[in-house]
């Protein structure tokens, strides 16, 4: 097969990372050419945030990524920032909104933000293969060398924006991992993020039929708490609070619900029992909690009835299993449901300045492949930028 025409950089992926590393090199005068293996570009901006694509978090700091080098993001994410991208996404003419806790998204649609990249990515020349499977990745004197189905490429800077394991369906593979051990990269161990977790045995006997139920929670893991809403489903808990803390949360480590946040339940049970003596506990917890999740509480952890007949130190047992309940997950539904991937090639062999390895000079990562995993709410998607951004300007 013979080889094509040589360009400066080859980045292999397609999605948030890598086009954003790809326009940025290309605003430089490099010229660069995107390799991606699935039929689209960005498909899993496209599905993010329920189709508007929840781009960034105003708030973003080092502080919300999780990674075994914790100070990794620090340069990148200061010299790229969330006001960097909103007024990209403000000359673009793409209207927005902030949902809650700094969460920007697109009023329309995600496909704004593609199409702003793809343009961009015309804009500066940069040639996008899709469709196009990489056989083989070799190291030569002047760079790299790929063999894909579409031809050999070659150029002295390879860019890997592979992304993790999460979401198979769109395309996702352990491809960038692969690459990375090749050119004698670490890689430490992955596993699912921004996950539902999964309830067997009792809990699940407990809680499946609610499914659907929906709460404001406080979910806590050892030193870790995130506060937003909860939900029951089929096999297990879900919602906001429950995939915050599920990139916390270990197999077998204990898990803490309060199912009252911001509350102080044994006064306010104290209270609800000189107001209302003859009402059955049941009853009153209804009017704190979903109906179906009171019931279901007095089925199986407390006795309904009526409240005059429970003495402080009852109400305090109460209040305390309401506010510490212990929930027992078994796992989490996996790579097929979770938004992003924990672990990844180690970033104490990258520069946190350019996403250079430090071993084999013109390879950068950038984006999910790596260490580095965001919290829920935009923060994946910056990292995205500023790690995109710190390459294209290196590379």
């Amino acid at each position: 097969m013979a080889e094509s025409d040589a360009c400066d950089v080859l980045v292999i992926g397609g999605g948030a990372a890598g086009l954003f590393c790809a326009l940025t090199a290309g605003q430089r005068g490099r010229r660069v050419r995107v390799i991606e293996h699935s039929n689209r570009c960005g498909k899993k901006i496209l599905m993010s945030g329920g189709g508007r694509c929840n781009f960034t978090n105003t708030g973003t700091r080092p502080e919300n990524f999780l990674s075994a080098n914790p100070h990794f993001c620090r340069s990148a994410l200061a010299r790229y920032r969330p006001e960097h991208f909103i007024a990209k996404v403000e000359r673009h003419g793409i209207a927005y909104h902030e949902k809650e806790l700094g969460q920007l998204f697109c009023n329309e649609s995600s496909k704004q933000i593609v199409k702003m990249l793809l343009d961009e990515c015309a804009d500066a020349a940069v040639e996008v293969r899709t469709q196009c499977a990489i056989s083989a990745v070799e190291k030569t004197d002047h760079g790299f060398r790929l063999r894909t189905t579409q031809g050999v490429f070659s150029a002295p800077a390879l860019v890997v924006a592979t992304g993790g394991l999460s979401i198979p369906s769109l395309g996702a593979t352990g491809f960038g991992y692969t690459l990375a051990k090749q050119f004698g990269h670490s890689v430490l161990p992955t596993r699912a993020g921004l996950v539902p977790l999964t309830l067997t045995g009792t809990h699940a006997d407990h809680w499946r039929d609610l499914a659907g139920v929906a709460l404001p929670v406080t979910a806590t893991a050892g030193k870790q708490r995130f506060s937003n809403a909860m939900l029951i489903t089929h096999r297990g808990i879900s919602g906001p609070a429950i995939l915050q803390i599920s990139s916390y949360w270990q197999p077998g480590e204990p898990l803490s619900l309060d199912l009252l946040p911001g509350e102080d339940a044994f006064p306010r049970l104290q209270a609800l029992r000189e107001e209302r003596p003859a009402a059955e506990l049941r009853n009153v917890l209804a009017e704190l909690l979903p109906k179906r999740l009171a019931q279901r509480l007095c089925e199986h952890r407390f006795e309904s009835r009526p409240m005059r007949q429970f003495n402080p130190k009852a109400l305090r047992e109460i209040a305390e299993t309401l506010q510490h309940y212990p929930l027992v997950a078994s796992g989490t539904e996996g790579y097929r449901t979770a938004e992003v991937t924990l672990g990844g090639v180690d970033t104490r062999e990258l520069s946190s300045s350019s996403m250079e390895s430090k071993s084999c000079p013109g390879l950068y990562f950038v984006g999910e492949v790596m260490d580095v995993t965001g919290w829920l709410g935009g923060y994946n998607f910056q990292w995205a930028w500023a790690s995109g951004h710190a390459a294209g300007q290196a590379v």
